[in-house]
């Protein structure tokens, strides 16, 4: 049986849980509530081809659906679900060796204007023509663990809390990777910039 887009828009998270343990068919509100902010995370945080990025997702959805019946509703299902995606993720980045060489990462206007309002000093300035592309070979230059967290926190729009729980460290971990990653981009953005400048 089909659930219609309106039955499962009706329901929360945790109806749906409860629901789709008891009836499969369920479990597709989930996966239709979360699959494209999952999939653009993949894309965001492992730069992996389109293909690739769905074929992480499916095994990632495999593993929530194997999973759920453990789920704690005093978790946050959206972190828990992110977890798991980023477990996934982070297991096939590993596995390319040629990243960087022919893949992109995905990046938006929000992560832009995000950057130059929270860190002003950053070196992402009106001399940079092309700041998407900066941006990209920027963040694509950084470890990942700096990656991860600039990812969650300025395109998944995440709190503090919300990468703690995705990330399992501590709160004050995240904000001290959080100044390391942005001196790290900060660097990557002067070395950019050096390499761009006119002669």
């Amino acid at each position: 049986m089909l659930i219609s887009k309106k039955i499962c828009d009706e329901l929360d998270d945790l109806q749906i849980i409860r629901k789709a343990l008891a009836e499969t068919d369920y479990f597709s509100c989930l996966y239709e509530r979360y699959e494209a902010q999952l999939l653009r995370y993949v894309q965001r945080v492992a730069a992996l081809s389109e293909e690739e990025a769905q074929d992480v997702l499916q095994e990632a959805f495999i593993k929530i659906w194997r999973h759920l019946n453990a789920f704690d509703p005093q978790l946050r299902l959206s972190s828990w679900m992110y977890r798991i995606v980023h477990n996934e993720a982070v297991s096939a980045l590993r596995k390319k060796t040629s990243f960087g060489k022919d893949q992109q990462l995905v990046i938006d206007e929000s992560l832009q204007s995000r950057l130059a309002a929270e860190w002003p000093d950053l070196g992402y300035n009106d001399e940079i023509e092309d700041r998407e592309h900066a941006i990209r070979t920027a963040l694509s230059e950084l470890a990942l663990p700096h990656r991860e967290v600039l990812v969650l926190r300025f395109m998944e729009d995440m709190s503090y809390e919300e990468i703690s729980d995705v990330l399992k460290i501590p709160e004050g971990t995240v904000a001290t990777r959080l100044n390391r990653a942005k001196k790290a981009l900060a660097a990557a953005f002067a070395s950019y910039s050096s390499n761009t400048k006119r002669p």
